[in-house]
């Protein structure tokens, strides 16, 4: 159990090397395109436009799966997987409903009828039936206030699924303060009866060999819920575990979607179960670069739902109570929790382990804080934290590049050179796109009279328009997915939304790359970041009266 989790206190050598790397890498990737430039604006020439055709290239793949995954949400999103959940009670039974009749499947109808048809000439026992089966939902909060919360529980009576094989568990922390204790206390007493368990749990602060973070508070809660379940005789393989922040909607559907998976697959203990992260709650109310940001977070959870064998954890996502016990649920070490799920899990289970995509949302709230300045700093240290996902890097290579590894070596292997990629692409090439081509100009007086350096501007210029159909795409789609307008804007607020997009360039680099630059600057130097910097959850309602008390003072 202890060979997952993280190190603690002085790291080795070769431990080191590896928190050295990312951020090694990041830097020498801009640092080269200096030094070519000095040496020889050819190279340098050379070297930038294999980046940006390399990442031209990629584009156009991820415009194809943008639209790709934007076509399977929509059709996985009108499926009633209620219907489809309750006809495993019986799939015999079910079958006799379906023979013979001429009816609209919608989609993936014939995997559906394979499921029933396979289900029903299994032996008994084989697939666990719906009735059997509980949703344990874990709700972390900070300092979050009562209505915020209370939205999140009230979407989870607003499901399909039957609420009375809910077990619902809001996890606070002390150091949120009395104020924090009393919203729970507050939930408690509203929804007590309103499913089958609801309890609040609250995580002790300053636990030894703990971050101040979500991975602790939910494990910690995870922990008191499994004390109860087994108290109840509920078998811990009967319980699929979804973790929520906050501020979290559940489509409708999840929860059914989610069981229909878990009870289909055969191998169900050795997968996560990822929904879609769509960060459009509060898309109307926030700041133009943070509905940019959202945005394009939203794109980047539907784009990786349609690459399997990329999916990662992150943010709310389900897991089987019974493979999360074996592996002591989550990390207590690391800030970002989620997306280090996925290698505790994958070397848990020896490298047989996959994430399962769920093509149905939960929704999430865009970062906004009360005002403009804090939501700037809150978005900024909200990428940083993700960013800090650097941090897997070394934790991934320690456990492959030994002979004591728990994994196939050669599997493991591509996905850490995958990790790492991601992550220096992350900081380093949106800086190299928009500044790169006048590089070789500005710093060698020679470059002028070279002809492929002169020309290298527009050259990577005309790559970037060509580029450009991506995100088009992308701003047609996301009018599609923007939730009504509120009345209290008019249409002019659509056409922002419109214009926004000229920040992109902005939000990329200042966001985006120099988040990933701080996050990987910490690791180098050791500096590590070890706590949760909690987003703030504001509403429309309490930034106007943030507005009003500034005004009068």
């Amino acid at each position: 159990m202890s060979n997952l989790e993280l190190p603690l206190g002085k790291r080795t050598p070769f431990y080191r090397f590896f928190e050295i790397l990312p951020g090694a890498v990041s830097y020498s990737a801009v640092l080269l395109l200096i030094i070519l430039s000095l040496v020889s604006p050819t190279l340098a020439a050379a070297y930038l436009l294999l980046i940006i055709i390399t990442m031209a290239v990629k584009a156009m793949g991820i415009a194809y799966r943008t639209v790709s995954g934007y076509r399977t949400y929509r059709a996985a999103s009108a499926v009633n997987w209620h219907q489809r959940l309750g006809e495993l009670e019986d799939p015999a039974q079910s079958l006799l409903g379906y023979a013979g009749a001429n009816k609209q499947g919608g989609y993936d109808h014939q995997v559906h009828l394979d499921n029933l048809q396979y289900i029903a000439e299994a032996p008994a026992g084989s697939y666990p039936r719906p009735s059997q089966l509980y949703q344990l939902i874990i709700i972390a909060t900070y300092n979050e206030s009562f209505d915020v919360l209370d939205t999140t529980v009230t979407s989870l009576l607003d499901c399909t699924y039957d609420p009375q094989h809910m077990i619902v568990v809001v996890a606070y922390e002390a150091r949120g303060g009395q104020a924090t204790a009393q919203v729970a206390a507050r939930l408690q007493s509203k929804y007590a009866k309103q499913f089958h368990h609801f309890m609040t749990v609250e995580h002790p602060q300053d636990m030894p060999h703990e971050v101040v973070g979500k991975g602790p508070n939910i494990t910690y809660a995870a922990q008191h819920a499994t004390q109860w379940i087994t108290s109840q005789s509920i078998p811990h393989s009967d319980v699929i575990v979804t973790t929520l922040d906050s501020d979290n909607r559940p489509h409708p559907t999840y929860f059914d979607y989610l069981t229909y998976e878990y009870i289909v697959r055969e191998d169900r203990q050795r997968f996560s179960y990822q929904p879609l992260a769509l960060f459009f709650g509060n898309i109307w109310d926030a700041p133009a670069p943070m509905r940019v940001i959202a945005t394009g977070n939203s794109f980047w959870t539907i784009i990786s739902s349609m690459r399997p064998h990329t999916l990662r954890n992150f943010a709310s996502h389900s897991q089987p109570l019974e493979g999360l016990i074996a592996m002591n649920f989550w990390s207590k070490r690391s800030i970002v929790e989620d997306g280090h799920q996925y290698w505790r899990s994958y070397f848990h289970f020896r490298g047989d382990y996959d994430v399962l995509p769920l093509y149905v949302p939960v929704y999430q709230d865009a970062v906004m804080a009360d005002t403009l300045k804090g939501t700037l700093i809150a978005q900024f240290k909200q990428l940083r934290r993700w960013a800090y996902g650097a941090s897997d890097i070394p934790y991934v290579a320690v456990n492959i590049f030994t002979s004591a590894r728990r994994a196939p070596f050669w599997p493991s292997l591509a996905r850490f050179l995958r990790l790492l990629d991601s992550h220096v692409s992350l900081a380093s090439v949106a800086i190299l796109v928009a500044i790169g081509g006048w590089v070789p100009l500005i710093l060698n007086p020679q470059a002028s009279r070279d002809i492929v350096a002169h020309q290298l501007p527009e050259v990577v210029s005309l790559i970037q328009r060509v580029a450009m159909v991506g995100l088009f795409i992308s701003i047609f789609l996301s009018f599609k997915l923007l939730p009504p307008r509120p009345a209290r804007y008019k249409r002019r607020r659509t056409v922002a939304m419109a214009l926004q997009w000229l920040l992109m360039p902005i939000t990329s680099i200042a966001y985006s790359a120099l988040s990933a630059y701080n996050a990987q600057t910490h690791l180098m130097l050791g500096k590590y970041l070890d706590k949760f910097d909690v987003t703030d959850k504001a509403t429309f309602e309490s930034a106007q009266r943030a507005k009003a008390t500034k005004r009068k003072k």
